[in-house]
Order: structure tokens, then C-alpha cells, then sequence
């Protein structure tokens, strides 16, 4: 073996849709390249030795916001222990502000952006010659039709243990300034017809559970359709051996076409990510992104009224020219739409994004180590960004987890950012903590606030979602939703 293709990934149950793509795609080195996989959090000199192992001469490592850090260290050690093995480097991390980065400095050679050509070019000129004479190589993006597709990849470990990733388009045409799409000039299809036949043979090999990464799901309405009723066949011949699929979706773009497919499918079968982001227009001028924000919401509505799509909305906080108020009116408009779980993000700044242009005008304060969260803006200073922080982990850990459905409401009442942002402060006076909070003394410390605000029949709330009694098992239809969305199905 040549070339060993790597990426340390945020879980074990991710598997890189990216490495995949390039081994699919080295052509004649294809026979000498591997991809081996890591998780975060493991030690480097242990990464260090299973890659020894495999005696390459080339490693091609995904450099991605949540490994830079400790993908660097494991460049500078395998620099130390192996210097003859050539290191390349790819991956959206590294694809901007490129010459600034430690680990570039590492390594031999850097290729940015698309890598499906680039990177099989460079490695063989690496091992055959010409030496390339430049460290940074630009991606060429090659037309869809000369990418070869990955799937066959994913191994049956893979399908039976992992998530599997997959898109029917890459890029994005739209603008919003916090997203690298933002650079993109457009969307680019795959053939429909290739791709679904690649989703058959994963269904065939045993797939239930599809990510679709695609920016924008709903962009072209035949080809999603399409898509769709790919999933609804399925369903239809076997719904004893129901099928999941995760998209991604514009908000305010959802015609009856659409409305009449989403309808046809059971609970626990469709979960729709929908990014509204902000609400307030001058936010949205600022950021470039285009949205009627009464479009978006009466689909949001719709989708939760009318469908048993699984809904995760994303909002952002600490958007230029965001205030609390303004985020706090957002938060409570979306929270009475209600979609499943309210997705709170908080800014961070990716390399290469536009986003900076309005660093001096907002003041904008970022963290200057991964994953760059913003520290501070104009408008919400360091002390009260900390605590919307909280609220988010915190809002995860009750709201967003389906453990309390039934808590949930009665802690929000009538003003839902309010209520939740005072819980949150409560809450992180009384343990000094955001992590590792054991389940059941988070029910407990629910218990107590709720009696603290002298809300009745508390036991009985906590009860309803399980807490303090075991919970009786009943039956619920098949589905092949993850855990946690299937919770929110059984509420």
C-alpha cells in the first residue's frame, strides 16, 4: 500500500463521505490506496503507530473545524517518528487563510477545495514524478458526470454501525455570509437516475438510515420528488422495514408538489434540518440571506400540523446586528410554530467566510482557537454571550433531547426564551456545570425549580416522561429513526 487516506472523525458512528469520495475516485492508484479512520479524543502516538503499521509512503488527511487541533499534533509527531512519509493535507479547514495555519506549515502539500482530481493527480506524481515543485494545489472541480460516486465503500460495518452520508447535488446557491456555501456559485446535480441507483444498492446491502448532506434539498423540485418517492417505494413494499432519511431544506420553498409527497410518509421515516437562522430582516440584509420570513413560517406550521416529518430549526445567536431581544422575539415565534427541536447555534467563524467584513462595524470577537465561536459583538457583550452559551447546551440536554416533552412546556409558559434563559441561569448557579449532568439529577434539579416557581403537580409532569417511575413499554409503530427523534415520536 501507497497511499493510507484519514480523517479524525467527531464519533465513530460518522463515516467519512469525503475519503470515500477520493478513494473512489484515485483511478490506477486506487489498488494501492486504503482509508483508515479515527475518532476524536484518542492519543496521538497510539494514531501514530496503526499508521505506521500500514508502511505508506503517502497520507492524505481531511482537516476539518472540529480535528485541526488534534490533527495537527498528529502531523508534528508522524513529522517527528516518520519524516519520510509525505503528508497531504485537504479538506475545508485548510482550503482558506491556508498559509497561516500551523499544520500547513507541517506538511508537504495542501490541496483546496475539490480534491476528486487534484489530490489522485498529486499523489501520483508524488510517487512517479514529475516532483511537484508547489505545496498549495488548487482543487479542480471536475463535471459531476466524471465523479465517480462512493457508496460501494461504505462497508456492511459501515451500514450496519455508522451513519451513512450521502448527496444528490453539492454546493449552494445562496449567499448567507456565516457558511462556506456562501463561496459556492451554485448548486451541481448529480445524474438522478446514477444516484439512485447507487441508494438501491445500499438499501439492498441492508441501508436504512440516509444523511443527505445537500445544502438545499428542495431547490429542485423534480429531482426531490424524485427522491422522495424513492423512500416512499420502499415504504410501500416493505413498511415492516421502514427507512430514515435526513434533508435539508429552504424554508420558504416548499410549492404542493412537495407538501403532497412530504404528506405520504408514516412517523419516524423523513427529519427535515431547516436553517431559519434569524428572523429579523436587518440581520438577514447583513448576512446576505434572502427569506420571506412569512413564507418560512406558515411551511414550518404547515410541515408540523399537516406532516409526521421530524423538525430540527436552526437559529444562530450572535449574528451582526442581533441583539437579545431581537434573537429572544425570534426564539419565541419559532418555539410556537412548533417543530420538534429548535437547533441553537451560537457564530463561528469559518475560514474563508464572508462573514468577517463586518468584524470593525459589529465588533465582532471571535475565539481564536477551533471552532472559533464568537466571544463577543456591538451588541452582546462577553458575560451575556457566556450565558447564551448555557442556554443552548442546556436547551439540548432538556428541550431538544425528548426525555421532557411533557416538563418542557410548563417551564417556558408564555415566554419562552425568558422563562428558559432564568432556568438556565438557576440552573448553572446550583451546579456549576454544562457537561456530564447525570439524567436523573438533571430531572430532579427540573423538579425542584419548577417547585421553587410554584408550579403544581410537578411529580406528576416528570412521571409523564419518565422520571422517578419506570416507564411502561408501549408499542409504537416500526421505525428506523435514530434514538433520539424516536422519542420525540413516542411523545
Amino acid at each position: 500500500m501507497s497511499i493510507l487516506l484519514s480523517t479524525l472523525n467527531a464519533r465513530y458512528t460518522h463515516a467519512s463521505l469525503g475519503l470515500r469520495y477520493l478513494l473512489a475516485n484515485m483511478g490506477e492508484l486506487k489498488h494501492e490506496t486504503r482509508i483508515q479512520e479515527f475518532v476524536i479524543g484518542a492519543k496521538t502516538t497510539e494514531l501514530v503507530e496503526r499508521i505506521l503499521a500500514h508502511a505508506p509512503k503517502i497520507v492524505g488527511f481531511g482537516v476539518y473545524i472540529w480535528n485541526v487541533e488534534e490533527t495537527t499534533k498528529l502531523v508534528a509527531t508522524l513529522k517527528r517518528v516518520a519524516p519520510h512519509i509525505v503528508i497531504v493535507l485537504g479538506g475545508p479547514e485548510v482550503s482558506h487563510e491556508t498559509n497561516e495555519q500551523q499544520i500547513v506549515q507541517l506538511a508537504d502539500y495542501v490541496v483546496t477545495g475539490w480534491g476528486d482530481v487534484t489530490f489522485p493527480k498529486l499523489c501520483g506524481e508524488i510517487l512517479r514524478g514529475p516532483k511537484p515543485l508547489m505545496k498549495v494545489h488548487a482543487g479542480v472541480q471536475p463535471p459531476m458526470a466524471e465523479i465517480d460516486l462512493p457508496y460501494s465503500l461504505y462497508s456492511d460495518d459501515d451500514i450496519a454501525h455508522r451513519t451513512l452520508y450521502v448527496e444528490a447535488s453539492r454546493g449552494c446557491p445562496f449567499k448567507c455570509e456565516f457558511c462556506l456555501s456562501a463561496l459556492d456559485k451554485t448548486a451541481w446535480p448529480f445524474n438522478i437516475d446514477t444516484f439512485l441507483a447507487e441508494m438501491e444498492g445500499l438499501h439492498a446491502r441492508g441501508a436504512r438510515v440516509f444523511k443527505f448532506v445537500d445544502r438545499t434539498f428542495n431547490l429542485n423540485i423534480k429531482t426531490s420528488l424524485k427522491i422522495m418517492q424513492f423512500f416512499l417505494d420502499k415504504l410501500a413494499a416493505n413498511p415492516d422495514d421502514p427507512v430514515y432519511a435526513h434533508f435539508e431544506l429552504v424554508p420558504d420553498h416548499l410549492p404542493d408538489a412537495l407538501k403532497e409527497g412530504i404528506a405520504k410518509f408514516p412517523p419516524g421515516a423523513l427529519q427535515f434540518e431547516i436553517g431559519i437562522q434569524s428572523f429579523n430582516p436587518v440581520v438577514q440584509a447583513n448576512i446576505s440571506r434572502k427569506q420571506d420570513n412569512e413564507k418560512a413560517a406558515a411551511n414550518i406550521r404547515w410541515l408540523c400540523e399537516h406532516s409526521h416529518v421530524h423538525m430540527h430549526v436552526d437559529l444562530i445567536a450572535g449574528l451582526p446586528g442581533e441583539t437579545v431581544e431581537s434573537f429572544a422575539e425570534g426564539f419565541d415565534k419559532l418555539w410556537a410554530l412548533g417543530p420538534h427541536e429548535i437547533q441553537f447555534g451560537i457564530l463561528k467563524r469559518l475560514r474563508g467566510t464572508p462573514i468577517i467584513r463586518h468584524t470593525e462595524a459589529f465588533g465582532l470577537v471571535f475565539d481564536p482557537h477551533p471552532p472559533y465561536t464568537i466571544l463577543a459583538n456591538r451588541d452582546i457583550d462577553f458575560p451575556t454571550m457566556q450565558r447564551l452559551v448555557r442556554f443552548a447546551r442546556y436547551w439540548d440536554l432538556v428541550a431538544n433531547s425528548g426525555r421532557f416533552t411533557h416538563v418542557t412546556p410548563v417551564l417556558l409558559g408564555t415566554r419562552p426564551f425568558a422563562n428558559f434563559m432564568a432556568f438556565s441561569d438557576w440552573l448553572y448557579a446550583n451546579t456549576d456545570a454544562t457537561h456530564r449532568i447525570a439524567l436523573d439529577r438533571l430531572a430532579a434539579l427540573a423538579g425542584k425549580y419548577l417547585r421553587q416557581q410554584g408550579i403544581e403537580g410537578v411529580d406528576q409532569l416528570l412521571a409523564r416522561d419518565g422520571h422517578g417511575v419506570k416507564q411502561k413499554t408501549a408499542s409504537a409503530p416500526a421505525v428506523a429513526a435514530p434514538q433520539r427523534q424516536a422519542r420525540h415520536l413516542a411523545a
